[in-house]
């Protein structure tokens, strides 16, 4: 299950979408999660569901990848539906004792689901296609302003991409652990909720341990390279935008005001 998890990771390549600038796609990923909030109807949803297919189709990165991440959620996703199933009012389809089937309920649980699958699959295809660096200086260019407010920016920005890029990391590790304390005949899968969440604390705690000393390696490296912070440092790549980048972004930007505009109204 561990190894399903697969936010943070980088897939290199040379598609479209990878050779946006990353600041399109910060971006275009916040105006995209906008828009699939304020989608209500089929048409809203639909629109949107084709243009994420045909980006996820124009990334290269492959489909299997994303459903691998989706599986995590599936518990979540369940849980999402049968709430919305069974505790919203309208046209009464099924009653059992204290569960009611609606219609209402139906189509709002069927909405939740395809919100929640589309959301999750945007916000992999970000962090698929943009390697942590390159998300560093668009998070960093892109709240550069608030810099006149005396907010550290780039430190900011470099905590949460190496944040970002400690997921897979520290995933990575902790199936090392588990697999090494199965060896030593630990059992993290039978029993109880209780149970299973006491066989967790041999793994938690050399985890933890671990997690703390790559911190502090990662911090020694950094002090070794004269790291400290954004004051006075270049760039090996500046970014620029292109024409492309400036047409995916406008375009973007006017087809989600669209989806907004059709959300308002219910389609």
């Amino acid at each position: 299950m561990l190894k399903d998890v697969t936010l943070g990771q980088y897939f290199p390549g040379q598609s479209f979408i990878h050779r946006l600038d990353p600041r399109v796609k910060l971006v275009l990923t916040c105006v995209y999660i906008t828009a699939l909030f304020l989608a209500k109807g089929f048409l809203s949803y639909g629109i949107m569901l084709v243009w994420l297919v045909i980006a996820v189709a124009c990334s290269g990165v492959p489909v299997r990848l994303f459903l691998r991440g989706l599986r995590p959620l599936i518990a979540i996703i369940v849980f999402t539906g049968v709430l919305n199933i069974f505790y919203t009012e309208g046209y009464v389809l099924f009653q059992w004792w204290i569960f009611r089937v609606t219609a209402e309920g139906l189509f709002m649980a069927g909405r939740m689901i395809l919100r929640i699958l589309m959301l999750v699959t945007g916000t992999f295809l970000m962090t698929y296609t943009t390697s942590p660096l390159q998300l560093t200086d668009a998070m960093e260019r892109l709240f550069g302003p608030l810099k006149k407010l005396r907010l550290p920016v780039h430190e900011l920005s470099m905590m949460m991409s190496i944040a970002l890029r400690m997921i897979p990391t520290l995933i990575e590790e902790a199936d090392k652990i588990m697999n090494a304390q199965r060896a030593r005949g630990a059992d993290f899968d039978s029993g109880n909720v209780v149970k299973r969440a006491k066989a967790l604390i041999p793994l938690l705690v050399p985890l933890f341990v671990s997690a703390f000393r790559r911190a502090e390696e990662l911090a020694t490296a950094m002090e070794c390279r004269c790291y400290h912070g954004g004051e006075g440092r270049t760039r090996l790549r500046v970014l620029v935008m292109r024409s492309a980048d400036t047409v995916v972004l406008v375009g973007f930007i006017l087809l989600s005001t669209f989806v907004g505009v059709l959300g308002v109204r219910g389609l």
